[in-house]
Protein backbone atom coordinates (compact mmCIF):
# COMPACT_ATOMS: atom_id res chain seq x y z
CA UNK A 1 0.00 0.00 0.00
CA UNK A 2 2.58 2.21 1.10
CA UNK A 3 4.63 1.84 -2.10
CA UNK A 4 1.33 1.89 -4.20
CA UNK A 5 0.67 5.55 -2.76
CA UNK A 6 4.85 6.58 -3.56
CA UNK A 7 4.01 5.23 -7.25
CA UNK A 8 1.26 7.73 -7.57
CA UNK A 9 3.53 10.66 -5.85
CA UNK A 10 6.14 9.83 -8.18
CA UNK A 11 4.26 10.23 -11.35
CA UNK A 12 1.90 13.09 -10.33
CA UNK A 13 3.23 14.59 -7.48
CA UNK A 14 2.45 15.22 -3.60
CA UNK A 15 -0.19 18.56 -4.22
CA UNK A 16 -2.19 16.87 -6.80
CA UNK A 17 -2.59 13.57 -5.30
CA UNK A 18 -3.24 16.27 -1.83
CA UNK A 19 -6.15 17.97 -3.99
CA UNK A 20 -8.00 15.08 -5.24
CA UNK A 21 -8.20 13.18 -2.01
CA UNK A 22 -9.27 16.49 -0.14
CA UNK A 23 -11.92 17.36 -2.87
CA UNK A 24 -13.12 13.56 -3.25
CA UNK A 25 -12.91 13.19 0.63
CA UNK A 26 -14.75 16.63 1.08
CA UNK A 27 -17.69 15.48 -1.82
CA UNK A 28 -18.09 11.68 0.82
CA UNK A 29 -18.26 13.57 3.94
CA UNK A 30 -20.84 15.84 3.15
CA UNK A 31 -23.07 13.09 4.98
CA UNK A 32 -22.23 14.76 7.89
CA UNK A 33 -23.66 17.84 7.13
CA UNK A 34 -26.54 16.85 5.14
CA UNK A 35 -27.95 14.84 7.66
CA UNK A 36 -27.94 17.78 10.06
CA UNK A 37 -29.68 19.78 6.92
CA UNK A 38 -32.43 17.09 6.93
CA UNK A 39 -33.14 17.96 10.50
CA UNK A 40 -33.15 21.68 9.66
CA UNK A 41 -35.87 20.93 7.23
CA UNK A 42 -37.88 18.70 9.34
CA UNK A 43 -37.40 20.09 13.03
CA UNK A 44 -36.46 23.76 12.30
CA UNK A 45 -38.54 24.73 9.48
CA UNK A 46 -41.65 22.17 10.13
CA UNK A 47 -41.56 21.06 6.66
CA UNK A 48 -43.94 18.10 6.05
CA UNK A 49 -42.51 14.85 4.00
CA UNK A 50 -43.54 16.29 0.26
CA UNK A 51 -41.94 20.01 1.14
CA UNK A 52 -38.80 18.93 2.67
CA UNK A 53 -38.31 16.81 -0.48
CA UNK A 54 -39.26 19.25 -2.96
CA UNK A 55 -36.20 21.38 -1.47
CA UNK A 56 -33.93 19.11 -0.90
CA UNK A 57 -34.35 18.07 -5.07
CA UNK A 58 -34.09 21.92 -6.22
CA UNK A 59 -31.14 21.95 -4.08
CA UNK A 60 -29.49 19.16 -6.20
CA UNK A 61 -30.38 20.13 -9.42
CA UNK A 62 -26.79 21.95 -10.20
CA UNK A 63 -25.52 18.53 -10.23
CA UNK A 64 -27.78 17.96 -13.28
CA UNK A 65 -25.97 20.09 -15.61
CA UNK A 66 -22.27 19.04 -14.63
CA UNK A 67 -21.69 19.03 -18.79
CA UNK A 68 -21.92 23.27 -18.61
CA UNK A 69 -19.47 23.49 -16.55
CA UNK A 70 -17.25 21.11 -18.14
CA UNK A 71 -17.92 22.75 -21.34
CA UNK A 72 -17.60 26.13 -19.75
CA UNK A 73 -13.51 25.41 -18.48
CA UNK A 74 -12.57 23.64 -21.71
CA UNK A 75 -13.57 26.52 -23.86
CA UNK A 76 -12.94 29.65 -21.78
CA UNK A 77 -10.05 30.00 -19.87
CA UNK A 78 -9.74 32.10 -17.18
CA UNK A 79 -5.97 34.14 -17.19
CA UNK A 80 -4.69 31.20 -19.65
CA UNK A 81 -5.89 28.54 -17.33
CA UNK A 82 -8.68 25.93 -17.74
CA UNK A 83 -8.66 24.21 -14.52
CA UNK A 84 -7.73 26.15 -11.51
CA UNK A 85 -9.76 28.80 -11.73
CA UNK A 86 -13.01 27.73 -12.10
CA UNK A 87 -11.71 25.06 -8.79
CA UNK A 88 -11.15 28.37 -6.84
CA UNK A 89 -14.68 29.51 -8.61
CA UNK A 90 -16.21 26.38 -7.65
CA UNK A 91 -14.50 26.09 -4.01
CA UNK A 92 -15.45 29.86 -2.90
CA UNK A 93 -19.39 28.76 -4.01
CA UNK A 94 -18.89 25.32 -1.44
CA UNK A 95 -17.67 27.69 1.24
CA UNK A 96 -19.36 30.51 1.57
CA UNK A 97 -23.55 29.63 2.08
CA UNK A 98 -21.82 27.36 5.11
CA UNK A 99 -20.38 30.52 6.77
CA UNK A 100 -23.57 32.29 5.88
CA UNK A 101 -25.69 29.88 7.17
CA UNK A 102 -23.56 29.32 10.36
CA UNK A 103 -23.43 33.03 11.24
CA UNK A 104 -26.84 34.40 10.10
CA UNK A 105 -30.08 32.86 11.37
CA UNK A 106 -32.43 34.43 9.03
CA UNK A 107 -30.65 32.36 5.96
CA UNK A 108 -31.35 29.15 7.60
CA UNK A 109 -34.57 30.08 9.13
CA UNK A 110 -36.29 30.85 5.72
CA UNK A 111 -37.43 27.89 3.48
CA UNK A 112 -36.57 30.19 0.66
CA UNK A 113 -33.07 31.66 1.28
CA UNK A 114 -32.08 27.92 3.26
CA UNK A 115 -33.48 26.65 -0.44
CA UNK A 116 -30.94 29.35 -1.83
CA UNK A 117 -27.94 28.95 -0.26
CA UNK A 118 -28.21 25.01 -0.16
CA UNK A 119 -28.30 25.16 -4.33
CA UNK A 120 -25.48 27.31 -4.47
CA UNK A 121 -23.41 25.29 -2.45
CA UNK A 122 -24.19 22.04 -4.83
CA UNK A 123 -23.25 24.23 -7.37
CA UNK A 124 -19.90 24.55 -6.06
CA UNK A 125 -20.15 20.79 -5.25
CA UNK A 126 -20.96 20.08 -8.66
CA UNK A 127 -18.63 22.29 -10.44
CA UNK A 128 -15.49 20.93 -8.70
CA UNK A 129 -16.15 17.48 -9.43
CA UNK A 130 -16.33 18.57 -13.05
CA UNK A 131 -13.31 20.42 -12.71
CA UNK A 132 -11.25 17.34 -11.03
CA UNK A 133 -12.40 14.73 -13.38
CA UNK A 134 -10.80 16.59 -15.84
CA UNK A 135 -7.62 17.23 -14.11
CA UNK A 136 -7.47 13.52 -13.65
CA UNK A 137 -8.22 12.68 -17.00
CA UNK A 138 -5.50 15.36 -17.94
CA UNK A 139 -2.78 13.83 -15.41
CA UNK A 140 -3.54 10.06 -16.99
CA UNK A 141 -2.59 11.10 -20.43
CA UNK A 142 0.61 9.80 -22.55
CA UNK A 143 3.02 8.04 -20.31
CA UNK A 144 1.07 8.46 -17.03
CA UNK A 145 -2.05 6.14 -18.76
CA UNK A 146 -1.14 3.04 -17.09
CA UNK A 147 -1.58 4.90 -13.85
CA UNK A 148 -5.36 5.87 -14.56
CA UNK A 149 -7.29 2.61 -12.60
CA UNK A 150 -4.87 3.58 -9.81
CA UNK A 151 -5.70 7.04 -9.70
CA UNK A 152 -9.65 6.61 -10.05
CA UNK A 153 -9.19 3.94 -6.90
CA UNK A 154 -7.32 6.65 -4.92
CA UNK A 155 -10.81 9.11 -5.38
CA UNK A 156 -13.38 6.57 -4.88
CA UNK A 157 -11.31 5.23 -1.75
CA UNK A 158 -11.37 8.71 -0.45
CA UNK A 159 -14.90 9.36 -1.05
CA UNK A 160 -16.00 6.07 0.29
CA UNK A 161 -13.84 7.05 3.80
CA UNK A 162 -15.46 10.95 3.68
CA UNK A 163 -18.70 8.91 3.49
CA UNK A 164 -18.18 6.56 6.05
CA UNK A 165 -16.45 9.01 8.32
CA UNK A 166 -19.07 11.82 7.69
CA UNK A 167 -22.01 9.01 8.71
CA UNK A 168 -20.45 8.58 11.92
CA UNK A 169 -19.93 11.88 13.33
CA UNK A 170 -22.94 13.33 12.00
CA UNK A 171 -25.18 11.76 14.52
CA UNK A 172 -22.77 12.39 17.17
CA UNK A 173 -22.62 16.25 16.48
CA UNK A 174 -26.55 16.55 16.27
CA UNK A 175 -26.96 15.34 19.81
CA UNK A 176 -23.86 17.56 20.90
CA UNK A 177 -23.74 20.82 18.51
CA UNK A 178 -25.56 23.35 17.62
CA UNK A 179 -27.18 23.15 13.78
CA UNK A 180 -24.55 26.49 12.80
CA UNK A 181 -21.74 24.85 14.60
CA UNK A 182 -22.32 22.25 12.49
CA UNK A 183 -22.19 24.68 9.22
CA UNK A 184 -19.23 26.47 10.60
CA UNK A 185 -17.55 22.63 11.26
CA UNK A 186 -18.30 21.63 7.73
CA UNK A 187 -16.87 25.14 6.09
CA UNK A 188 -13.63 24.00 7.26
CA UNK A 189 -13.24 21.95 4.88
CA UNK A 190 -13.89 23.94 1.51
CA UNK A 191 -11.47 26.37 3.22
CA UNK A 192 -8.66 23.95 3.25
CA UNK A 193 -9.72 23.21 0.11
CA UNK A 194 -9.17 26.59 -1.50
CA UNK A 195 -5.53 26.93 0.37
CA UNK A 196 -4.60 24.03 -1.36
CA UNK A 197 -6.03 25.13 -5.18
CA UNK A 198 -2.53 27.19 -4.66
CA UNK A 199 -0.62 23.71 -4.30
CA UNK A 200 -1.40 22.90 -8.12
CA UNK A 201 0.58 24.50 -10.64
CA UNK A 202 -1.05 24.93 -14.46
CA UNK A 203 0.64 25.61 -17.44
CA UNK A 204 -1.07 28.68 -19.13
CA UNK A 205 -3.27 28.04 -22.36
CA UNK A 206 -1.51 29.25 -25.38
CA UNK A 207 -3.42 32.05 -26.86
CA UNK A 208 -1.57 32.51 -30.45
CA UNK A 209 -3.69 35.28 -32.65
CA UNK A 210 -3.49 35.09 -36.35
CA UNK A 211 -1.40 38.25 -37.97
CA UNK A 212 -3.34 41.18 -37.97
CA UNK A 213 -3.42 42.63 -41.89
CA UNK A 214 -2.32 46.61 -43.00
CA UNK A 215 1.00 45.37 -41.56
CA UNK A 216 0.07 45.89 -38.21
CA UNK A 217 1.22 43.88 -35.03
CA UNK A 218 -0.28 43.44 -31.80
CA UNK A 219 2.26 44.67 -28.82
CA UNK A 220 1.77 44.82 -25.17
CA UNK A 221 -0.26 47.44 -23.54
CA UNK A 222 -1.10 49.24 -26.72
CA UNK A 223 3.02 50.46 -27.67
CA UNK A 224 4.39 49.82 -30.86
CA UNK A 225 7.49 47.26 -31.13
CA UNK A 226 10.55 48.40 -32.78
CA UNK A 227 9.57 46.24 -35.74
CA UNK A 228 5.75 47.55 -35.80
CA UNK A 229 7.22 51.09 -35.75
CA UNK A 230 9.36 50.37 -39.06
CA UNK A 231 7.41 48.65 -41.17
CA UNK A 232 4.24 51.35 -41.05
CA UNK A 233 7.15 54.28 -41.13
CA UNK A 234 8.52 52.36 -44.83
CA UNK A 235 4.76 52.18 -46.04
CA UNK A 236 5.10 55.89 -45.57
CA UNK A 237 5.86 58.06 -48.60
CA UNK A 238 9.43 60.24 -48.52
CA UNK A 239 9.56 61.89 -51.61
CA UNK A 240 9.41 65.06 -50.06
CA UNK A 241 12.47 64.57 -47.83
CA UNK A 242 14.24 68.12 -48.85
CA UNK A 243 10.97 69.98 -47.21
CA UNK A 244 11.83 72.10 -44.22
CA UNK A 245 12.47 70.38 -40.65
CA UNK A 246 8.94 72.04 -39.33
CA UNK A 247 7.18 69.74 -41.85
CA UNK A 248 9.25 67.12 -41.27
CA UNK A 249 8.47 67.37 -37.72
CA UNK A 250 4.70 67.77 -38.24
CA UNK A 251 4.67 64.64 -40.86
CA UNK A 252 6.81 62.80 -38.12
CA UNK A 253 4.37 63.62 -35.38
CA UNK A 254 1.07 62.69 -37.66
CA UNK A 255 2.72 59.57 -38.28
CA UNK A 256 2.71 58.29 -35.13
CA UNK A 257 -0.63 59.28 -34.13
CA UNK A 258 -1.37 57.27 -36.97
CA UNK A 259 0.39 54.70 -35.38
CA UNK A 260 -1.04 54.65 -32.31
CA UNK A 261 -4.37 54.42 -33.98
CA UNK A 262 -3.32 51.60 -35.87
CA UNK A 263 -2.54 49.89 -33.09
CA UNK A 264 -5.67 50.29 -30.43
CA UNK A 265 -7.52 49.36 -33.38
CA UNK A 266 -5.69 46.00 -33.54
CA UNK A 267 -6.29 46.20 -29.95
CA UNK A 268 -9.60 46.13 -30.28
CA UNK A 269 -9.75 43.31 -33.05
CA UNK A 270 -7.52 41.17 -31.24
CA UNK A 271 -10.14 41.66 -27.98
CA UNK A 272 -13.00 40.42 -30.60
CA UNK A 273 -10.78 37.52 -31.86
CA UNK A 274 -10.70 35.97 -28.75
CA UNK A 275 -14.20 36.30 -27.80
CA UNK A 276 -15.60 35.09 -31.35
CA UNK A 277 -13.09 31.82 -30.86
CA UNK A 278 -14.04 31.35 -27.31
CA UNK A 279 -17.85 31.46 -27.98
CA UNK A 280 -17.56 29.49 -31.55
CA UNK A 281 -15.47 26.78 -29.56
CA UNK A 282 -18.33 26.61 -27.09
CA UNK A 283 -20.93 26.12 -29.84
CA UNK A 284 -18.96 24.18 -31.58
CA UNK A 285 -18.38 21.66 -27.94
CA UNK A 286 -22.05 21.73 -27.30
CA UNK A 287 -22.94 20.78 -30.66
CA UNK A 288 -20.10 18.17 -30.95
CA UNK A 289 -21.87 16.58 -27.66
CA UNK A 290 -25.54 16.66 -28.45
CA UNK A 291 -24.96 15.76 -31.64
CA UNK A 292 -22.80 12.36 -30.72
CA UNK A 293 -25.72 11.81 -27.62
CA UNK A 294 -28.53 11.39 -30.64
CA UNK A 295 -26.78 8.70 -31.99
CA UNK A 296 -29.04 5.85 -31.07
CA UNK A 297 -26.82 3.34 -30.15
CA UNK A 298 -26.44 6.15 -26.69
CA UNK A 299 -29.56 7.70 -26.53
CA UNK A 300 -30.99 4.10 -26.30
CA UNK A 301 -29.57 3.15 -23.19
CA UNK A 302 -29.75 6.30 -21.64
CA UNK A 303 -33.22 6.80 -22.16
CA UNK A 304 -33.59 3.13 -20.12
CA UNK A 305 -31.62 4.72 -16.92
CA UNK A 306 -33.49 7.93 -17.17
CA UNK A 307 -36.94 6.09 -17.12
CA UNK A 308 -35.51 3.89 -14.86
CA UNK A 309 -35.58 6.91 -11.94
CA UNK A 310 -38.38 9.17 -13.43
CA UNK A 311 -41.10 5.75 -13.33
CA UNK A 312 -40.48 4.81 -9.97
CA UNK A 313 -41.55 7.45 -6.89
CA UNK A 314 -38.65 8.18 -4.33
CA UNK A 315 -39.96 7.79 -0.87
CA UNK A 316 -36.99 8.38 0.91
CA UNK A 317 -37.74 11.59 2.84
CA UNK A 318 -41.20 10.63 4.09
CA UNK A 319 -39.24 7.28 5.51
CA UNK A 320 -37.09 9.56 6.95
CA UNK A 321 -39.97 11.41 8.42
CA UNK A 322 -41.77 7.82 9.99
CA UNK A 323 -38.39 6.73 11.10
CA UNK A 324 -37.91 9.54 13.18
CA UNK A 325 -41.41 10.87 13.82
CA UNK A 326 -43.22 7.43 14.43
CA UNK A 327 -40.24 5.11 15.20
CA UNK A 328 -38.09 7.37 17.49
CA UNK A 329 -34.35 6.36 15.99
CA UNK A 330 -31.61 8.59 17.43
CA UNK A 331 -29.90 10.72 14.60
CA UNK A 332 -27.10 8.52 15.93
CA UNK A 333 -28.43 5.57 15.15
CA UNK A 334 -28.91 7.07 11.21
CA UNK A 335 -26.05 8.00 10.54
CA UNK A 336 -25.01 3.98 11.78
CA UNK A 337 -27.41 3.19 8.91
CA UNK A 338 -25.57 5.31 6.31
CA UNK A 339 -22.08 3.49 7.34
CA UNK A 340 -23.84 0.28 6.77
CA UNK A 341 -25.47 1.70 3.59
CA UNK A 342 -21.61 2.71 3.00
CA UNK A 343 -20.70 -0.67 3.69
CA UNK A 344 -22.98 -2.21 1.47
CA UNK A 345 -22.28 -0.07 -1.79
CA UNK A 346 -18.21 -1.26 -1.32
CA UNK A 347 -19.53 -4.46 -0.99
CA UNK A 348 -21.84 -4.76 -3.93
CA UNK A 349 -19.13 -3.01 -6.48
CA UNK A 350 -16.77 -6.30 -5.14
CA UNK A 351 -19.21 -9.01 -5.87
CA UNK A 352 -20.37 -7.32 -8.85
CA UNK A 353 -16.44 -7.18 -10.05
CA UNK A 354 -15.34 -10.82 -9.20
CA UNK A 355 -18.84 -12.39 -10.10
CA UNK A 356 -21.40 -10.40 -12.56
CA UNK A 357 -18.73 -8.85 -15.12
CA UNK A 358 -19.84 -11.63 -17.34
CA UNK A 359 -22.66 -11.91 -16.92
CA UNK A 360 -25.53 -9.53 -19.49
CA UNK A 361 -26.05 -6.34 -18.43
CA UNK A 362 -30.14 -6.73 -19.00
CA UNK A 363 -29.95 -10.11 -16.58
CA UNK A 364 -28.28 -8.07 -14.47
CA UNK A 365 -30.39 -4.60 -14.40
CA UNK A 366 -33.76 -7.16 -14.09
CA UNK A 367 -32.42 -8.76 -11.22
CA UNK A 368 -31.74 -5.51 -9.01
CA UNK A 369 -34.94 -3.97 -10.06
CA UNK A 370 -36.95 -7.41 -8.39
CA UNK A 371 -34.33 -6.99 -5.76
CA UNK A 372 -35.45 -3.48 -5.04
CA UNK A 373 -39.08 -4.01 -5.31
CA UNK A 374 -38.49 -6.91 -2.86
CA UNK A 375 -36.31 -4.14 -0.64
CA UNK A 376 -39.11 -1.90 -1.10
CA UNK A 377 -41.60 -4.31 0.47
CA UNK A 378 -39.13 -4.57 3.48
CA UNK A 379 -40.27 -1.33 4.41
CA UNK A 380 -44.02 -2.11 3.85
CA UNK A 381 -43.59 -4.83 6.38
CA UNK A 382 -42.03 -2.12 8.67
CA UNK A 383 -44.82 0.34 7.83
CA UNK A 384 -47.38 -2.19 8.68
CA UNK A 385 -45.15 -3.36 11.96
CA UNK A 386 -45.59 -6.63 10.85
CA UNK A 387 -42.01 -7.31 12.04
CA UNK A 388 -42.46 -7.03 15.93
CA UNK A 389 -45.57 -9.48 15.17
CA UNK A 390 -42.28 -11.79 14.06
CA UNK A 391 -39.56 -10.61 16.57
CA UNK A 392 -37.78 -8.64 14.31
CA UNK A 393 -36.93 -4.89 16.18
CA UNK A 394 -37.15 -1.54 14.04
CA UNK A 395 -33.52 -0.54 14.35
CA UNK A 396 -32.75 -4.09 12.95
CA UNK A 397 -35.13 -3.77 9.87
CA UNK A 398 -33.69 -0.70 9.43
CA UNK A 399 -29.95 -1.14 9.30
CA UNK A 400 -29.81 -4.36 7.16
CA UNK A 401 -32.40 -3.06 4.73
CA UNK A 402 -30.13 0.17 4.22
CA UNK A 403 -27.19 -2.13 3.64
CA UNK A 404 -29.18 -4.42 1.41
CA UNK A 405 -30.74 -1.69 -1.09
CA UNK A 406 -27.21 0.40 -1.09
CA UNK A 407 -25.49 -3.10 -2.37
CA UNK A 408 -28.75 -3.66 -4.87
CA UNK A 409 -28.50 -0.08 -5.95
CA UNK A 410 -24.68 -0.39 -7.12
CA UNK A 411 -25.80 -3.48 -9.45
CA UNK A 412 -27.69 -1.30 -11.24
CA UNK A 413 -25.41 1.33 -10.94
CA UNK A 414 -22.15 -0.83 -12.34
CA UNK A 415 -23.67 -1.21 -15.32
CA UNK A 416 -24.78 2.61 -16.43
CA UNK A 417 -21.11 3.23 -15.56
CA UNK A 418 -19.99 0.74 -17.96
CA UNK A 419 -21.77 1.21 -20.29
CA UNK A 420 -21.14 5.41 -20.47
CA UNK A 421 -17.53 4.30 -20.88
CA UNK A 422 -17.86 2.36 -23.39
CA UNK A 423 -20.41 4.36 -25.20
CA UNK A 424 -18.18 7.76 -25.22
CA UNK A 425 -16.92 8.21 -28.75
CA UNK A 426 -12.95 9.51 -28.90
CA UNK A 427 -12.48 13.01 -28.13
CA UNK A 428 -15.18 14.16 -26.00
CA UNK A 429 -15.14 11.01 -23.44
CA UNK A 430 -14.96 13.64 -20.35
CA UNK A 431 -17.95 16.08 -21.40
CA UNK A 432 -19.88 13.21 -22.56
CA UNK A 433 -19.61 11.31 -19.34
CA UNK A 434 -20.35 14.26 -17.40
CA UNK A 435 -23.35 14.27 -19.98
CA UNK A 436 -24.31 10.88 -18.96
CA UNK A 437 -23.65 11.38 -15.37
CA UNK A 438 -26.31 14.58 -15.30
CA UNK A 439 -28.77 12.72 -16.90
CA UNK A 440 -28.07 10.00 -14.25
CA UNK A 441 -28.45 13.08 -11.69
CA UNK A 442 -31.84 14.52 -13.06
CA UNK A 443 -33.71 11.43 -12.99
CA UNK A 444 -32.90 10.82 -9.59
CA UNK A 445 -34.33 14.82 -8.71
CA UNK A 446 -37.51 13.62 -11.28
CA UNK A 447 -37.81 10.76 -9.28
CA UNK A 448 -37.86 13.01 -5.99
CA UNK A 449 -40.05 15.36 -7.48
CA UNK A 450 -42.53 12.12 -8.16
CA UNK A 451 -41.76 10.98 -4.36
CA UNK A 452 -43.10 14.46 -3.18
CA UNK A 453 -46.35 15.01 -5.37
CA UNK A 454 -47.28 11.33 -4.69
CA UNK A 455 -46.86 11.59 -0.81
CA UNK A 456 -49.07 15.33 -1.49
CA UNK A 457 -51.49 13.26 -3.41
CA UNK A 458 -51.76 10.68 -0.53
CA UNK A 459 -51.89 13.13 2.10
CA UNK A 460 -48.72 12.20 4.08
CA UNK A 461 -47.66 14.75 6.39
CA UNK A 462 -45.71 15.06 9.75
CA UNK A 463 -47.91 13.01 11.76
CA UNK A 464 -49.96 11.79 9.55
CA UNK A 465 -48.72 8.43 8.12
CA UNK A 466 -51.64 6.46 6.95
CA UNK A 467 -51.17 6.29 3.76
CA UNK A 468 -47.55 5.41 3.61
CA UNK A 469 -48.23 1.88 3.31
CA UNK A 470 -49.83 2.60 0.15
CA UNK A 471 -47.57 4.55 -1.51
CA UNK A 472 -44.74 1.98 -0.58
CA UNK A 473 -47.27 -0.71 -2.81
CA UNK A 474 -47.08 1.84 -5.57
CA UNK A 475 -43.67 2.15 -5.52
CA UNK A 476 -43.33 -1.34 -5.62
CA UNK A 477 -45.46 -1.63 -9.11
CA UNK A 478 -43.90 1.35 -10.25
CA UNK A 479 -39.92 -0.83 -10.01
CA UNK A 480 -40.99 -3.05 -12.41
CA UNK A 481 -42.34 -0.38 -15.43
CA UNK A 482 -38.17 -0.29 -16.19
CA UNK A 483 -38.22 -3.64 -16.84
CA UNK A 484 -40.82 -3.41 -19.67
CA UNK A 485 -38.34 -1.39 -21.60
CA UNK A 486 -35.33 -3.03 -20.91
CA UNK A 487 -34.52 -3.91 -24.78
CA UNK A 488 -33.41 -0.32 -25.02
CA UNK A 489 -30.29 -1.85 -23.59
CA UNK A 490 -27.75 -3.45 -25.86
CA UNK A 491 -28.66 -6.92 -26.11
CA UNK A 492 -24.82 -8.35 -26.16
CA UNK A 493 -23.45 -6.01 -23.33
CA UNK A 494 -21.74 -7.61 -20.46
CA UNK A 495 -19.67 -5.77 -18.05
CA UNK A 496 -16.50 -6.22 -20.39
CA UNK A 497 -17.92 -5.18 -23.59
CA UNK A 498 -20.98 -3.68 -25.16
Amino acid sequence: MIQWLKQLRIAFGASFLWLVCLIYFTQGFRSFVWTAVSYQLKDKLNLSPAASQFVSSVAFFPWSIKPLYGILSDCVPIRGRKRVPYLVIATLLSLFPWLILSINIASRSSKVSFMIFLTVQNLGSAMADVVIDAMIAEAVRLERASFAGDLQSISWMAMAFGGIFGSLIGGYALTNLQIDQIFLFFSVLPAIQLLSCGLVEESSVSSEVSPVTNGGSLSINGRNTPENTSRIKNNISTDNSKNKNLRRKKSQKSEEQGTTTVTKSQVNEVEKSFSTRWLRSFKTATYSLFKAFRQPMILRPMTWFFLAHVTVPNLSTVMFYYQTEILKLEASFLGTTRVVGWLGLMLGTLVYNRHLKKMKLRKILLFAHIGLSLLTLLDGVLVSRSNLSLGIPDKVMVLFGSALSDGVNQFKFMPFLILSGQLCPPGIEGTLFALFMSINNFGSTVGSFVGAGLASILNISSGNFDNLFVGIVIQVLCTYIPVVFLFLIPKEATGISA
